[in-house]
């Protein structure tokens, strides 16, 4: 499930939350878990606008081992790996992935007919249907036993597999990846001896992963996914994993700022102000702008600054409302529906706008109603209304009558109001009743309809909310509208009984048919394929060949309402039924559900795994792996139980679990376009000004330097990274240790480093201001980190890992490794005194521990530098310090003749003046040509035209610092050309 623009929002308010990997600081997880079909997607179809991409099946299968295997050895979890792929899905998502696949069929479809119009020659081999990534096709049958096959290779090859449990919910188990996992994670929750500082890493794409992990209230959870670059008509994913840049998205962070965000309301509340509850009421506005079981209320889209909206007025109306609405997952009906008739106001002013502009247009034309339909509605509530005034007149006059009294009959309270409120209201009530008869089709808008409208959509929220939080309440429910009412149609719902029957999930067929165009009908098996084709079909009206689409106040095409009609249940099964005996055997098979399975090494297991595909993949001839299944229901935890853990988390830091905490700051939202994606936020940023302690020891530089010279700290707060200090600096003064070059030495305790003093030189100090400069821009234009006064700058080295040594004893100890870049950083946002915790290499105490016989060892002395060899018995000789390595020596290829002839074969490289003079031209073209030469169908207020042409050569790149083997070659600041560039530009220039 996504939710469209939320992952960009979040990221440009809150500009903390995520971190670009590096190698070195990843931080140690327990458990990682991947949402699948991302990654399913990404290695079968990576760009669709190429209708001339192919790629066969084995060539998927073997990128998606090789995608787990990238990012099992980025994490590498110590306790759990799980992969969960979808299964079917409950009918309230099928909606969305029914409109989702016929679009894509209709798109695909349209882009081969450009491609035949423009002349273009497409493969003969059919193309990949993505539609074919839906449980129960022969394509996911076939992966899955791929899966199985990788799983049972891993873990008997590689040892980093060995000491851990994986498991594979594959397509066969219903529910949707990313809510099979948190099922996974709500179970171990519930277990008595369950540790709240389990580290938590799940992988995936779509932005709700924030969501529901924050449901889990675990403190220590991380979204891993790709980064992600924004613009154009979709964002763009880069292809190889290696290639990928991979971020991490903190939930630690996103709790802090939550709780900021909310702040203002702390001492507006009469009850317990806590901020698991907030997180919960968080979780349920995001509903309110849709997702992928809901539309979005009128005119509440996030890039119109919904989400603000509803959080100012959740702030507005939470002092009256007597506590929280989300209630664990329950929907307290009566302070939601208190929430909505805040909220409502928004229809209305929003209205107010449309009937500011319609007024001025009736001034111009002349019209008293633009819209005939208003004007008729109008005229009849206005002699409704006169009706019900003379009636009531009458019966005052009637009773004055009677009394027989002479007193004067006050002024009723039924006087006309003003006339534009009553023509607002009026147009207000036509302007919703256009919509729903527009978008829904009704003749009659009646309080029934409306009703309804209010009952259904209140029924979808508490769905959804059962969904992230206990799981699927209900199989069969579902939405049964394109679009949602208006908020101020919402009312009258807080005595509604909300129940749903639990029902069974579809079968893998029934989903199939339930959610593929009939341009897909080959992925069916063929006894049901002429459902969607034959006129003659039961059900065939819901398979249109053609089908509108409705953006709906949204921009981008994929984010339109396809506008197709819903699938009926029982037509869909009765009309399935008569073709059920036309199944094939090995069809009845795939036409199930299973079990998750649940993997582990056993030394002692050994036998043949056979290979799914043998002359693709090899056999695994020692298998030594065990499974068993888990029942499907094995994980269902009963509502009651699922409970929020709570921890101590200022007792102890967790390396890579950035918190807030660690520094003195005020935070504030200001509009400062703070840079996210590459590009400026255009709302509003959380930022963080840190507060300096004006009496503080720490304002005085040999302070400072005393307290942090030579030692351990953490820099670039909040994403802390360990650093070791090697000088101090305040513009004036600068204290360095003094240690033989390359000495990187770790002073702990009490230990004095050997410090030098020196004063700073009018050159050095320019230099510290522009580097103060330069941290200080950084900060606030891409973390929304500012006040930095009364500077301290600390110079420091960061971490790139440990090495192990041997000491004395013959004890095996861990070194820490340090870059030898020296990097500046302000001291305000150092962080010393932590007691951070991190397990990974605790477990290794001996030389034994680390080379155990039989393990893989590689040489980094002299000779045999670099080559692979396995660990001996070494008992005899091991308190030696030594180790018996057998190596496998490679034959060193004979190179001497290459050498000798070296200068035969070598490229010639020109400076662009020699080339030129060849040419006749100039060196400045010579230099145009070779690289990017830009050409856009523009004027000089629009430059970029709306199409740009790269005529260059793209021999060079000069921003990437990238050559072209061959051709270019940059020594020191000046570009070179070989002969081969000379006769490029010469067929350039001819041409």
């Amino acid at each position: 499930m996504g939710v469209p623009k939320f992952y960009r929002w979040i990221s440009e308010r809150y500009p903390c939350l995520s971190q670009v990997l590096k190698e070195h600081q990843i931080p140690e997880f327990d458990n990682l878990y991947l949402d699948m079909n991302g990654i399913i997607h990404q290695c079968s179809h990576p760009n669709d606008d190429d209708v001339h991409f192919r790629i066969s099946e084995d060539k998927i299968f073997a990128n998606i081992f090789h995608y787990l295997e990238v990012l099992f050895r980025i994490i590498k979890p110590r306790k759990v790996f799980f992969m969960a792929v979808d299964g079917v899905a409950p009918r309230a998502k099928m909606n969305q992935q029914r409109g989702r696949r016929f679009r894509s069929a209709k798109e695909a479809e349209e882009k081969i007919k450009k491609a035949l119009e423009k002349g273009e020659t497409l493969p003969t081999e059919a193309r990949f249907d993505s539609n074919c990534i839906t449980p129960g096709t022969e394509f996911m049958a076939r992966l899955n036993e791929h899966l199985k096959y990788f799983v049972n290779m891993k873990i008997s090859t590689d040892k980093s597999w060995q000491g851990i449990t994986v498991y594979l919910s594959g397509h066969e188990t219903p529910g949707e990846g990313e809510h099979k996992i948190m099922e996974f994670i709500r179970s171990e929750k519930a277990k008595p001896h369950h540790d709240p500082n389990t580290r938590h890493c799940l992988y995936g794409l779509d932005a709700d992963l924030i969501m529901l992990g924050l449901t889990s209230h675990e403190a220590h959870f991380a979204l891993l996914r790709e980064e992600v670059r924004f613009g154009g008509k979709k964002a763009q994913r880069v292809c190889a994993p290696e290639e990928t840049t991979f971020h991490l998205l903190h939930l630690s962070l996103m709790r802090e700022y939550i709780d900021y965000e909310f702040s203002p309301v702390k001492d507006k509340i009469s009850f317990e102000y806590d901020i698991e509850r907030i997180i919960d009421d968080w979780i349920l506005m995001g509903f309110l702008v849709g997702n992928d079981f809901i539309p979005h209320l009128p005119h509440l889209h996030i890039n119109h600054d919904a989400l603000p909206l509803l959080y100012r007025t959740y702030m507005a109306i939470l002092p009256e409302l007597g506590g929280y609405i989300n209630e664990n997952g329950h929907l307290n009906l009566e302070r939601f529906e208190k929430y909505l008739t805040r909220l409502s106001d928004f229809d209305r002013e929003h209205f107010s706008e449309v009937f500011v502009d319609l007024k001025w247009f009736e001034s111009k034309v002349g019209n008293k109603y633009l819209n005939e339909a208003a004007g008729l509605a109008a005229e009849e509530a206005r002699k409704n209304k006169q009706k019900k005034q003379k009636a009531q007149e009458n019966s005052i006059s009637l009773a004055a009558l009677e009394k027989n009294e002479g007193e004067v009959t006050p002024k009723t309270t039924l006087e006309d109001e003003p006339e534009d409120d009553d023509l607002f209201e009026t147009e207000f009530r036509q302007y919703k009743r256009t919509y729903y008869m527009t978008k829904m089709g009704v003749e009659v808008v009646s309080d029934a309809f409306l009703a309804d409208q209010a009952e259904c959509y209140v029924q979808a929220i508490q769905w959804i909310l059962h969904y992230y939080y206990h799981g699927v309440q209900s199989w069969s429910w579902y939405y049964p509208y394109h679009y949602a009412p208006y908020l101020s149609d919402i009312h009258n719902i807080s005595e509604l009984k909300i129940k749903f029957e639990l029902g069974k999930p579809f079968m893998p067929f029934e989903q199939l048919l339930a959610v593929l165009p009939a341009a897909s009908k080959d992925l069916l098996p063929k006894c049901y394929q002429h459902l969607m084709t034959s006129q003659d079909s039961p059900i065939i009206e819901y398979y249109p060949p053609d089908f509108k689409t409705d953006l709906n106040g949204k921009q981008q095409e994929w984010e339109a309402v396809v506008l197709i009609p819903f699938i009926d249940e029982k037509r869909l099964l009765q009309a399935m039924e008569s073709c059920n005996k036309g199944l094939k055997e090995e069809e009845k098979r795939r036409n199930t559900h299973s079990a998750c399975l649940m993997y582990w090494y056993d030394k002692d297991a050994e036998f043949q795994y056979l290979s799914p595909w043998p002359e693709k993949f090899p056999a695994i001839e020692r298998c030594h792996t065990r499974y068993k299944t888990i029942p499907l229901d094995a994980w269902h935890v009963e509502i009651m139980h699922n409970k929020i853990t709570k921890i101590n988390k200022n007792a102890l830091y967790f390396c890579g679990f950035p918190t807030l905490k660690h520094i003195k700051h005020k935070f504030y939202l200001k509009k400062s376009g703070v840079q996210v994606f590459q590009q400026s936020s255009h709302g509003e940023n959380m930022m963080l000004e840190i507060i300096a302690d004006e009496n503080s020891k720490d304002q005085m530089v040999e302070n400072v330097a005393s307290s942090v010279l030579g030692k351990r700290v953490f820099v670039n707060w909040p994403h802390l990274e360990e650093a070791r200090v090697t000088a101090v600096s305040d513009g004036e003064t600068k204290f360095y240790l003094e240690e033989p070059h390359g000495t990187q030495k770790l002073y702990m305790g009490n230990a004095v480093p050997p410090t030098k003093v020196a004063y700073v030189g009018d050159k050095e100090q320019s230099m510290w201001v522009k580097e103060v400069q330069g941290i200080s821009e950084h900060s606030r234009h891409f973390r929304a980190v500012s006040n930095f006064k009364n500077l301290i700058v600390v110079y420091a080295q960061l971490l790139t890992g440990n090495r192990y040594q041997l000491n004395q004893n013959g004890e095996v100890y861990l070194e820490k490794q340090w870059s030898k870049q020296v990097l500046p950083f302000v001291y305000q946002t150092v962080v010393k005194d932590i007691k951070a915790f991190d397990s990974r290499f605790s477990n290794i105490k001996t030389l034994d521990d680390l080379f155990p016989p039989g393990s893989t060892a590689f040489m980094l002395g002299s000779p045999y530098y670099g080559c692979m060899g396995e660990v001996q018995d070494s008992h005899d000789v091991i308190s030696e310090g030594r180790i018996r390595v057998v190596f496998n020596i490679p034959c060193e290829p004979q190179l001497d003749t290459l050498i000798q002839n070296q200068h035969k074969y070598s490229v010639k490289y020109n400076p662009a003046y020699i080339l030129a003079s060849r040419l006749g031209i100039s060196g400045y073209l010579v230099s145009r040509f070779t690289g990017s030469i830009f050409i856009g169908r523009g004027s000089k207020k629009n430059p970029h035209g709306d199409h740009k042409a790269n005529v260059g050569l793209n021999l060079k790149f000069n921003k990437k610092n990238e050559e072209v083997p061959g051709y270019t070659k940059k020594v020191g600041n000046e570009w070179m050309y070989s002969s081969a560039v000379e006769q490029l530009l010469a067929e350039y220039l001819e041409r």
